[in-house]
């Protein structure tokens, strides 16, 4: 696998619109951002917010700082932004993370809400993860949740209904297996990587996470300022061809000390 530079990688990034003039329109965002604002649990990822965020422009200053989104508000409709830098600064958060993880041979959980774009990315870092000597956590059978199944694919905890992995936003999943695995006397991961309501669920149950946000899911953003969530790494979740990514995911796991040239 191809390892990028960091230059390489931005320009990547801006490319593919991973990064840069991403395909969800400012109109999504603040929509998202409002709802997040006036209570919406929906919007909350699995976190408690409280009455933290209740203003509308306090999540939007978060936003721009963390995301590269446009600060101001009367920008009501059109393009907005990621900012391909701060995508980059986060990944190297990300790395570090995983560094001290691999160091002390963590238990770690990966699960997606972004089966169709994100599986893979979830995949390989599993799977640098063990070759690193990191007990990759397997989730307790039988699971459901939200009408569905919690199932494992590929090392990854996805969500499943009527034979197809399901793009879900919902924290319960996640909820579901560490529910699960307290019944079992098992104990908890050290560590979740994941994204969506599979971070924010973790999270806020205390343990360690990070993830992958889109411009229009600000909890996590908030909960990585509020130092709940270690790192929310800026990105178009679900960019029209996952192999987009695979450098992303080369650039990560190289940072991390996990992936060498050839």
């Amino acid at each position: 696998m191809p390892i990028p530079t960091r230059s390489e990688l931005i320009d990547h990034l801006v490319r593919t619109r991973i990064a840069g003039a991403v395909a969800t329109p400012r109109e999504n965002n603040l929509d998202h951002y409002r709802r997040l604002a006036n209570g919406d649990r929906r919007y909350w990822l699995g976190l408690e917010l409280g009455d933290r965020w209740t203003d509308e422009q306090d999540v939007l200053a978060v936003m721009a700082e963390r995301c590269g989104v446009s600060d101001d508000l009367n920008h009501r409709a059109g393009q907005d932004h990621i900012d391909p830098e701060l995508t980059a600064d986060a990944l190297d958060r990300m790395a570090n993370v995983l560094r001290k993880a691999a160091g002390s041979r963590q238990r770690v959980l990966f699960a997606t809400g972004h089966p169709g774009a994100l599986l893979d990315v979830h995949r390989a870092t599993a799977a640098a993860m063990r070759a690193a000597g990191c007990e990759v956590v397997r989730i307790p059978g039988g699971l459901g949740a939200d009408e569905g199944c919690v199932v494992q694919f590929a090392d990854v905890a996805v969500y499943e209904g009527g034979a197809t992995l399901w793009h879900t936003h919902s924290p319960n999943p996640m909820a579901a297996i560490l529910d699960g695995l307290l019944r079992e006397g098992r104990p908890l991961p050290d560590l979740v990587v994941a994204d969506h309501g599979w971070a924010g669920c973790a999270a806020q149950r205390g343990i360690d996470a990070v993830g992958y946000a889109d411009s229009n899911d600000p909890a996590l953003f908030l909960a990585e300022a509020e130092g709940t969530l270690q790192v929310a790494v800026p990105m178009d979740d679900h960019v029209t061809d996952p192999r987009f990514y695979e450098p992303m995911t080369a650039y990560l796991l190289a940072a991390a000390g996990l992936l060498t040239e050839g």
